[in-house]
């Protein structure tokens, strides 16, 4: 059971690193400068090997002999398939490329085998199903959300990097021990905090492009029993920051939640011209309602509603 673990872990971490180097940005551009002849949505492993291989040379000084690309690239090959990602090779590329600390951290309890965070993937974002349609997969209800705060955070290539969500459940009926988790994007990694467990293993495919995992509770909730969950949603590579689907964060809600709170932060670097709060006539609909709105000076905007039902709300904007 330990192996079974401590292998998914290396395997998430190399995941979660694929995703770090091919995110647009400064990582990609490490190992872009040293390519040839590119090839778009592949990691050049040789280029990836040289910028591994100057690090360690300058680290050893004049004294010591070079490290040359074709000696590493065996090791990044194994790493960046999750063959094998071993504690040194994993410590060589967060210090050669960089990686934030928080970046780190979730690198390192990854590979460790961390039950509250998993690498999720599935394929490109396709539009919501029906209620209908998702109660007949997932089952009736058996919590609400009493308030939701979504504080989503932009980086510097203009595309949402993360979003770190507070949920204050509460249990419609006894017993309740996991809330479903849906999301329809290329890959992502979900980080737990606050009052989850755990994700179970037991990842459903319910449409084409859409997938459901589940968050194990901290504690089993009897009938009106509320629960805080935190969790921060990394979103790996995306498309044109210019496309309309990269320039709008929707929420919605399918149901009647009496307190929703969204924050949108933007980088210095990549601030917007105009930004709008929204309603949009469904997940896949035109807007129907709009109102165009300042950023503060954290570079940021937020909007609270005291009540939402079945409803699509939050923000868009224009480079």
């Amino acid at each position: 059971m330990a192996e079974r673990t401590q292998s998914a872990g290396r395997r998430a971490a190399a995941d979660y690193l694929r995703q770090l180097l091919l995110k647009p940005g400064v990582y990609r551009r490490s190992w872009e400068q040293h390519v040839v002849r590119a090839r778009s949505g592949a990691i050049n492993q040789l280029a990836v090997a040289e910028v591994l291989a100057r690090h360690l040379s300058a680290k050893a000084g004049a004294d010591a002999g070079p490290v040359l690309p074709y000696q590493l690239k065996d090791t990044v090959s194994r790493a960046l398939s999750g063959q094998l990602l071993s504690r040194p090779a994993l410590g060589m590329f967060i210090d050669a490329f960089g990686f934030t600390p928080d970046e780190a951290d979730r690198l390192w309890r990854l590979w460790s085998g961390a039950a509250t965070i998993r690498v999720l993937s599935g394929s490109h974002a396709v539009p919501m199903q029906a209620e209908q349609e998702l109660l007949q997969v997932l089952g009736p209800r058996r919590h609400q959300t009493v308030t939701l705060h979504d504080h989503v955070y932009l980086g510097t290539d203009g595309r949402i990097d993360r979003v770190r969500s507070l949920r204050v459940i509460e249990a419609t009926e006894a017993g309740v021990d996991r809330i479903p988790f849906l999301y329809d994007t290329s890959s992502l990694t979900l980080d737990l905090g606050e009052g989850c467990a755990g994700i179970a293993s037991d990842l459903r495919r319910i449409g084409p492009d859409l997938y459901a995992a589940e968050i194990l509770l901290t504690r089993k909730l009897g009938l009106g029993e509320t629960l805080m969950v935190e969790y921060t949603t990394t979103f790996g590579p995306a498309g044109d920051p210019q496309d309309k689907i990269n320039r709008e964060y929707r929420r919605a809600v399918v149901a009647q939640l009496e307190n929703l709170d969204l924050r949108i932060q933007f980088h210095p670097d990549k601030l917007p011209s105009q930004l709008w709060w929204a309603t949009w006539e469904g997940v896949d609909g035109a807007v129907v309602d709009q109102q165009q709105v300042p950023l503060d000076s954290q570079y940021a905007a937020q909007h609270y509603l005291r009540s939402v039902q079945r409803a699509v709300v939050g923000f868009y904007w224009r480079w």
